[in-house]
């Protein structure tokens, strides 16, 4: 299992239930008409399937943000069969949502990638733990035994080689994405992300230890923008429109998280979403948006300092890039 197949599979491994009727006029009220003008039709490719984890696209494309750029901009689900740098490359799609250390790969097979802005300003992996027996930092890691895909593998270690933590002192149990070997005391943790196993055991009233990588070195940026370098030359005023929507969405989102909450359920009747978990698993995702970068220049910013940061985490996964992967212009333009 791939970092970007974890989404969504723990949560619906649990039964959860849809709760999301009876919100539609909270939906409506987001609902509001751009404009008339001239459109361009283009696609965004999400990396996964829709749900609360794309909230400020849902609201830009319904309150009529991106007509005003002058795009009509299709949002294109993403899935455990549909990843998101082919149709990029192919021009099936603008834009891609995607992540430093799958950009890099696609980069060293010769893809033309560039990152254009960072929507969640620290990586979500963690590690949850039961408060029985917590991980708090790394230094708790040695002799537990801990839950994870094997193809995780390499996080694990970078995560160790930051801390200067003997990876081998750790045990290694291959599980499913579930929270249930945690739960039936099968291994003492779980590597995941932190919004969602540890979502779906606080909507059971199992609250999880949450230890964000983020906060211990693991310096990767995640819901990234890429887009070609052709794209870049040839339909840089679409890309610049799509970024300030987004932008202009996810501030809304900010604004009022019940509102997208709202439109995320009602705009997806059929995506199975449960509104408890939906609510809660936004809640925890805001947060990691926000730095002193987002608030002082705006939606998506990144820093040398922060690619110098994931140059060096990229290094320990076994990808070596250049600082030239990350293409600032388009975001300075789109938020002035």
């Amino acid at each position: 299992m791939t970092r970007r197949g974890l989404l969504g599979l723990g949560i619906g491994g649990l039964g959860l239930r849809s709760l999301g009727a009876g919100l539609s006029a909270q939906g409506l009220a987001l609902m509001a008409a751009g404009p008339a003008r001239a459109q361009t039709a283009v696609a965004m490719q999400l990396s996964w399937l829709h749900s609360v984890q794309f909230a400020g696209s849902y609201i830009a494309q319904a309150r009529g943000y991106w007509r005003e750029e002058g795009l009509e901009v299709a949002l294109q689900p993403g899935g455990p069969n549909a990843p998101v740098e082919p149709p990029v490359v192919s021009g099936q799609a603008l834009v891609g949502i995607s992540a430093a250390d799958y950009t890099a790969a696609a980069v060293a097979q010769g893809a033309p990638f560039r990152i254009l802005a960072v929507a969640m300003q620290k990586n979500p992996f963690a590690i949850a733990s039961l408060p029985a027996n917590p991980v708090h930092t790394p230094a708790d890691l040695p002799g537990k035994r801990i839950g994870m895909a094997l193809a995780n593998m390499p996080v694990l270690k970078a995560l160790c080689a930051l801390n200067g933590i003997d990876a081998a002192r750790i045990e290694v149990v291959p599980t499913q994405y579930d929270a249930a070997p945690l739960l039936a005391g099968q291994v003492d943790c779980l590597l995941c992300w932190a919004t969602d196993l540890p979502v779906a055991m606080a909507v059971r009233g199992i609250e999880a230890v949450t230890m964000l990588m983020a906060d211990h070195g693991y310096a990767l940026h995640s819901q990234t923008y890429i887009a070609t370098d052709e794209s870049i030359a040839s339909r840089r005023a679409e890309l610049v429109g799509l970024l300030r929507g987004e932008a202009r969405g996810w501030q809304a989102c900010r604004a009022d998280p019940e509102a997208a909450l709202a439109l995320t359920l009602e705009s997806h009747p059929d995506a199975g979403l449960d509104a408890a978990v939906q609510a809660l698993q936004l809640e925890r995702q805001l947060p990691l948006m926000e730095s002193d970068l987002t608030e002082a220049h705006g939606f998506g910013w990144f820093s040398d300092e922060t690619v110098a940061a994931n140059i060096r985490t990229l290094a320990l996964l076994g990808r070596e890039v250049s600082p030239d992967l990350w293409d600032r212009s388009l975001l300075e333009e789109a938020n002035g």
